[in-house]
């Protein structure tokens, strides 16, 4: 994971050593240190905590940068701790709606969720639930030759709904143990888009009441800020009980997930930390916590 996250690393330990080195701990450095602490997408409340708990006990003295990351990265773990919860898989067949705008590695993400489930053992249907874009649709049928796992898909433009009715009553049918279902990239501005995926989830409880068991929202880390707002909109919408954060390998924006965390509490499965089909990595709070700040593993 550590090698994935270089990026995000290198600019926030970087920005650290730099600002405490052969300097004192004063009022101008904790503020400069939490100015470039939410510049780093951490968030307004926990750039405060950190400047808070830098303080006591050191106030005016010098201190190092390996001690500012240490404290760093214990408070980001104490925030992740409690989020970084594996996906359990209790049902059979066990459906995971899987959400996210346009761009997010959405469609990608199903496909290696895939593969890691079929390493597993089990069986899989994957079901193109973005009608919307022939393309993923082909990159869906791609994914299931690749992983040697069962498709639904029907033209562009079906009715995605009803596609997933379909797919779930045929995987209870056949014993299929996991149901991945790609819906349309939605921007969670679009309303008549999100009331679609809405009635995606109310049209799947028709089939199987308990479903969908897992809502995923697919989270690209390079947008920073606005990846907030979508945790909270497709959370309304659709229920999301879990996240997956791709990208993490290109961009300096890896804290973002700590906001996220820290306002939200909401289960992190996987993190995305390159192209492979073996970099989507479960979730690991110390792991991510020391990447992010620059520490060695």
């Amino acid at each position: 994971m550590s090698g994935g996250l270089k990026r995000t690393s290198t600019s926030l330990g970087g920005t650290v050593t730099g600002l405490v080195s052969k300097r004192k701990l004063d009022a101008e450095t904790l503020e400069e240190l939490e100015h470039e602490l939410i510049r780093a997408d951490l968030g307004l409340d926990f750039a405060g905590r950190i400047a808070q708990v830098l303080s006591e006990g050191r106030f005016d003295k010098s201190i190092g940068s390996e001690e500012v990351k240490a404290v760093l990265a214990g408070e980001i773990e104490k925030v992740l701790l409690p989020v970084a919860k594996p996906l359990q898989i209790t049902e059979r067949p066990f459906v995971i709606l899987v959400a996210g705008v346009n761009g997010s590695g959405k469609t990608t993400t199903i496909g290696k969720l895939a593969a890691r489930f079929r390493a597993q053992g089990k069986s899989v249907m994957l079901v193109a639930g973005d009608t919307f874009r022939a393309a993923a649709i082909d990159q869906l049928k791609i994914w299931g030759e690749r992983t040697h796992a069962a498709v639904m898909a029907r033209e562009s433009g079906a009715d995605a709904a009803s596609l997933a009715f379909d797919a779930i009553a045929e995987a209870r049918a056949r014993g299929v143990e996991i149901v991945l279902i790609d819906t349309a990239g939605r921007l969670q501005n679009r309303a008549e888009l999100m009331d679609e995926l809405e009635k995606m989830v109310r049209v799947i409880r028709k089939v199987e009441p308990s479903a969908p068991h897992a809502v995923l929202l697919v989270l690209d880390a390079t947008v920073g800020q606005n990846a907030l707002s979508q945790v909270e909109i497709f959370g309304k919408i659709a229920g999301v009980t879990g996240l997956v954060m791709t990208k993490l390998d290109s961009t300096a924006r890896g804290g973002i997930l700590v906001a996220i965390a820290d306002k939200f509490g909401l289960p992190v499965h996987f993190i995305g930390v390159g192209e492979g089909v073996e970099d989507l990595a479960p979730f690991t709070a110390r792991e991510f916590a020391r990447a992010v700040v620059g520490l060695q593993q």
